[in-house]
């Protein structure tokens, strides 16, 4: 039974860690810590950012319910470090090996899942300033970004236009006065 409640707790940590993550990026990353978010949405050729700082930030909690669940023997807190170590790992995936390529392991994916997070963080990077922005979160990806990536699977893969003709036709022209 503990294992089942250690499971589901860890589990647990791992979803709520995306809520956390959303709250954390729409209203601290894009409000008061700003100044440490900003250089994230510049382009640039750094691969470190003033942005990584929130890696430390995140990953304390999770060594602080590791220590103390481990140490202690606190095995709930021991399955909510790992679930917030889970995520932390994840989010590492997407959003620095997945999304901004960091690491070049997934360039040309065509998986829709990855089409779509990159898409729908496109789209939060398209705003420069911490008072605009969509799409806060990490993992989930909204049902508008799906759509946008399955329209356009659909729109590449087609093999006849609507508007293109049936057949090409070729016309000779035997003098000038055809052309006109």
């Amino acid at each position: 039974m503990i294992v089942l409640l250690y499971i589901l707790i860890l589990v647990g940590a791992f979803i709520m860690m995306e809520a956390v993550a959303w709250l954390t990026h729409r209203y601290i990353m894009h409000g008061f810590l700003w100044h440490l978010h900003k250089d994230h949405h510049q382009t640039g050729p750094h691969f470190f950012e003033k942005n990584d700082s929130f890696f430390v930030i995140f990953a304390l909690p999770a060594i602080l319910f590791l220590w103390f669940g481990t140490y202690r023997d606190i095995w709930w807190m021991q399955a909510t470090g790992f679930g917030v170590m889970a995520y932390g790992f994840c989010y590492f995936m997407v959003h620095d090996v997945i999304i901004h390529q960091r690491f070049k392991w997934f360039r040309n994916s065509s998986n829709t899942y990855i089409r779509a997070i990159r898409w729908a963080h496109k789209m939060h990077h398209k705003h420069l300033h911490k008072q605009e922005g969509e799409s806060f979160g990490m993992l989930y990806v909204h049902k508008k970004y799906w759509e946008k990536v399955r329209r356009d699977r659909k729109l590449m893969s087609a093999t006849k236009v609507s508007y293109a003709p049936e057949q090409e036709t070729t016309t000779q022209f035997t003098s000038t006065q055809d052309l006109l």
